[in-house]
């Protein structure tokens, strides 16, 4: 199977895990010296804001202290489409995917688009096995509402 296949189903595979709320399989798609980061800019203060930073490990502790957080369970469906793959190192490669993310509430199944991105990754390669190093997902959708505390 060539990279560019291997890189793809890496990334699907990360909106897969998400979206089976399976943080721990999330978490072992990532590099140790992963970094995970939301942007979005805003045409008000005309600046791009963050809206969350994190290494993998406080990732992880967010994760972990999900089940502490008052939360909208509605289910969220990640649909990605890989754009670009494209090598930028001996062992690297930088990815470009349109993401779409759908909300499906609980109190009836009503399903809407929620939010759309693009998600700039830098896939890392060691011993035959590709993971996630960077992942910044930048936002075109601003308004979510409150009580979404799953990363995109």
């Amino acid at each position: 199977m060539d990279d560019r296949v291997q890189i793809s189903e890496l990334i699907y595979k990360s909106f897969l895990t998400l979206d089976d709320l399976n943080f721990e399989g999330f978490i072992a798609l990532c590099d140790p010296h992963y970094n995970y980061k939301i942007t979005a800019y805003s045409p008000e203060i005309r600046k791009e804001m963050i809206w969350l930073e994190e290494s993998r490990d406080s990732l992880k502790l967010l994760f972990d202290n999900l089940p502490k957080h008052n939360s909208d369970h509605s289910r969220l469906s990640r649909l990605g489409n890989v754009y670009l793959v494209n090598k930028s190192g001996a062992h690297e490669w930088d990815v470009v995917t349109f993401l779409e993310v759908f909300r499906t509430t609980l109190d009836g199944g009503a399903t809407e688009l929620f939010a759309v991105a693009k998600v700039y990754d830098k896939i890392t390669e060691a011993n035959k096995e590709f993971k996630l190093l960077n992942r910044e997902i930048k936002m075109e959708t601003r308004m979510f509402g409150f009580g979404h505390h799953i990363p995109f």
